[in-house]
């Protein structure tokens, strides 16, 4: 009985457990069970998130898996679409919060609107000009300022592909492969057929995979090649593209344009990659080693150069017309390379030039607007051109292969520098910037030359600057210029440039740069930093974007090949 009573009253003890009343008599107690209960909660919970989430990760993988499947069994059957394929893959492998893919509304509906105007000013051109040079909106024809190359059409086969206009590419694409044709007696200009049509078409190929555009700009470089038969290796600059005969222009005095002679490495070592045929990037890369033969101490080269001697006439120096893009190659042809041993010597020399920069730094008064100089001798031009204007891009792309102390210093002076680019713009009563300026003690600057012909250069360095900074400031400039160009240019058949941006009286002609260069800055201002990422890829001088590809010692085409050694020795 004793042993039943107490296993009865255990019984009851229990139960007690049970009764809500026993802990409203016990906070305590109460406290404890309900910390026990969340801790349960939270635990069984986060391990049913985690399974969710692995759940999530597997399906993620087994996607990409299939894809790279798949991918492998369309490099077997056709290998030209790699490029794309890869490029498909790495965005998808992007985690969903990464910044860089979350795309802020407003730049979705500004970047829609520069689309916008890509369509329209290609539409113009497709109506009016489709297959010249250029297209005169205003009468409504076209013209062929380069020979009939199309140049409108193989400038923009790049803009249309990376904004996704793909019915328009294809159209282009059927003209390029069916209506292109070189063979013109046409006295052809090396520098601007090299930046626009082989860099547009290497462009082209290298984004789209298509060797029809590679065929086509491996045609024209060895039409051009003949000019780079020197006793230097200093190219002529002009040639015709039927017969050959290279020959400098009547009005240089027989001399070659520092500009004209150093801008065409990026491209021909692309087709030297591309093709596997080292001829292309021989014939660029001499040109540079013939002129480290004499580089100055200040980096700095006039912008004429004897083809006969290597050396260089008394003549202007500047980071505007014909000098610019030879300082801006020397330094992207380092990042075309992967900035590795073999392309060091282009960077060496480029730092070089950059403290010749420094000695031409100026600032105004009384905004202290800092400008670049030019130079005559031993005087001082206070003079800037708006080509000059891509420095502050150039300088702020570089500036991360310095220390800590000078790449500081250098993207500062970017930085200073497009604020006075900016205030080319703004300083008009149309925000177009004329195509010089010029800066005098108490009054800061005033426009000298006063037509705008579309120019791209400074929302190009406001592209490089938001891209390496992250400062939306330049997204700001940026809207502010595209509205401009869209009150004062844009008519119903296309872009004019601007006779005066002080009257705003329109020419007639929308150049080819503006869709090629322009327009495609705009639109990368507003797209997300993996479109087009800078560690992956380098624009030419014509915004052509080309493949970043590795250069090492004895490499062409990326392959080892013990045969050749680098063409380059500083």
């Amino acid at each position: 009985m004793a042993r039943n009573r107490s296993s009865s009253s255990s019984s009851s003890g229990k139960l007690r457990y049970c009764n809500p009343a026993y802990y409203l008599k016990r906070p305590k107690r109460l406290a404890m069970l309900l910390i026990v209960f969340v801790s349960v909660t939270l635990v069984v919970w986060d391990r049913q998130t985690l399974v969710r989430e692995h759940e999530v990760e597997l399906l993620e993988l087994n996607e990409e898996v299939t894809q790279l499947r798949n991918m492998l069994e369309e490099i077997k059957n056709n290998p030209a679409n790699v490029i794309e394929k890869t490029d498909h893959i790495k965005q998808a492998k992007q985690p969903p919060g990464n910044k860089a893919f979350v795309e802020d509304p407003i730049d979705i509906q500004r970047k829609q609107k520069v689309k916008d105007a890509m369509i329209h000013a290609w539409s113009s051109y497709e109506k009016y000009a489709w297959g010249q040079d250029e297209l005169q909106p205003q009468t409504k024809n076209g013209v062929n300022s380069f020979g009939g190359l199309g140049a409108t059409l193989i400038d923009a086969l790049d803009t249309l592909y990376i904004m996704g206009l793909d019915e328009q590419f294809q159209r282009a694409r059927e003209w390029v492969a069916s209506s292109l044709d070189f063979n013109k007696s046409y006295d052809a200009s090396v520098f601007e057929t090299t930046i626009r049509v082989v860099g547009g078409l290497l462009s082209a190929y290298d984004l789209s995979g298509d060797k029809v555009f590679l065929e086509k700009a491996r045609d024209i470089a060895d039409r051009l090649l003949p000019a780079w038969n020197t006793r230097t290796g200093i190219p002529y600059n002009v040639i015709n593209l039927a017969h050959g005969n290279p020959h400098n222009p009547s009005w240089t005095g027989g001399e070659s344009i520092l500009a004209d002679s150093g801008t065409e490495q990026l491209e021909l070592i692309a087709l030297s990659q591309r093709t596997g045929d080292p001829k292309y990037r021989q014939k660029a890369e001499k040109v540079i080693v013939e002129l480290n033969k004499t580089f100055p101490a200040d980096g700095l080269l006039p912008i004429y150069i004897s083809p006969d001697r290597g050396t260089p006439s008394y003549s202007t120096i500047t980071f505007g017309a014909m000098g610019d893009s030879f300082y801006e190659y020397l330094l992207k042809v380092w990042i075309q390379g992967n900035k590795t041993s073999a392309v060091k010597p282009y960077r060496d020399m480029w730092e070089t030039s950059m403290k010749g920069l420094l000695s031409l730094v100026r600032r105004s008064t009384p905004s202290s607007f800092t400008y670049v100089c030019e130079k005559n001798g031993d005087s001082l031009i206070d003079k800037m051109d708006e080509l000059a204007c891509f420095a502050p891009g150039m300088i702020a792309l570089g500036s991360s292969g310095y220390g800590p102390g000078d790449s500081e210093k250098f993207l500062s002076l970017a930085e200073e520098l497009a604020w006075t680019c900016y205030n080319f713009y703004q300083s008009t009563p149309t925000k177009l910037a004329g195509e010089n300026y010029f800066f005098r003690d108490g009054q800061d600057m005033s426009v000298g030359t006063s037509w705008n012909i579309l120019r791209p250069e400074t929302v190009e360095s406001l592209f490089y600057l938001w891209r390496l900074t992250g400062n939306k400031t330049y997204k700001e400039w940026g809207w502010n210029i595209f509205q401009a160009f869209e009150k004062n240019s844009r008519i119903e058949s296309g872009y004019v440039g601007l006779k005066d941006v002080n009257t705003g009286d329109k020419d007639n002609m929308m150049q080819s740069f503006f869709l090629a260069e322009t327009l495609k800055y705009l639109y990368l201002l507003f797209s997300p930093t993996t479109v087009i990422s800078l560690d992956e890829w380098v624009f030419n001088t014509e915004a052509h974007p080309l493949k970043i590809v590795t250069q090492r010692d004895g490499e062409i085409s990326g392959r080892s090949d013990g045969q050749h050694r680098p063409n380059i020795r500083l």
